[in-house]
């Protein structure tokens, strides 16, 4: 009588081996898709570092007005091509958008701007406070050139702006002070502003005020 033959038994590490190659397959496809995926994905925040390695004490040339306190600078921001600041400290009135009119004031502020950067290099210092605001726009007090008059302070001076006192920052006294100055000598917007023209937030500062009897 012929023996029929013995089956054969893998030891066990090889029939794990085995079973972990084939699930080992499956996972490495995935893992390597999913390594695709976030090396193609658009880069967020500044390229090459943070914001202060990146605009701190540095010169770029204005390409867009968007506002008297709001342009683009010639500098990619992520997957973006330019970099939006904010200027620190000054509120001008927002120009007409969203079917909302512009406020007293505001295309003479915009038109200031348009003149004075439009196509010019400019000079960017940030805070050590914050660089962001709540928009991720860039937060900058900005020289029309090193060393030279900073145009945050030119639009408070001929009445273009509002000092912001909304927020601590390194120049609040100076600017708020520097705004009263325009006010007295009565330039620019406060010739003719009236309460109701001002602001929300310049509204509720001003009550606050003559409540306190400022």
């Amino acid at each position: 009588m012929r023996r029929r033959p013995r089956e054969r038994t893998l030891p066990p590490s090889i029939i794990m081996t085995r079973r972990w190659h084939r699930i080992g397959i499956g996972t490495l496809v995935v893992v390597l898709v999913a390594i695709g995926l976030v090396c193609t994905r658009p880069a967020r925040g500044p390229a090459g570092g943070d914001d202060r390695t990146r605009y701190h004490d540095r010169s770029f040339r204005v390409v867009n007005i968007v506002d008297g306190d709001t342009f683009d600078i010639d500098a990619p921001d992520g997957d973006k091509d330019m970099t939006r600041i904010r200027l620190w400290g000054v509120d001008t009135p927002e120009t007409a958008r969203g079917g909302e009119p512009a406020m007293h004031f505001a295309d003479e502020s915009k038109s200031f701007a348009a003149r004075t950067l439009t196509d010019r290099n400019v000079h960017v210092v940030l805070s050590t406070l914050r660089t962001r605001g709540k928009y991720g726009r860039l937060l900058a007090y900005v020289f029309i050139e090193r060393g030279g008059r900073m145009f945050n302070e030119m639009l408070l001076e001929d009445g273009f702006a509002y000092a912001d006192l909304r927020f601590k920052h390194h120049y609040f006294d100076r600017f708020r002070d520097i705004e009263k100055r325009a006010r007295r000598s009565e330039v620019g917007l406060w010739a003719d502003v009236t309460l109701d023209k001002m602001p929300p937030w310049k509204q509720r500062f001003e009550r606050r005020s003559t409540t306190r009897g400022d």
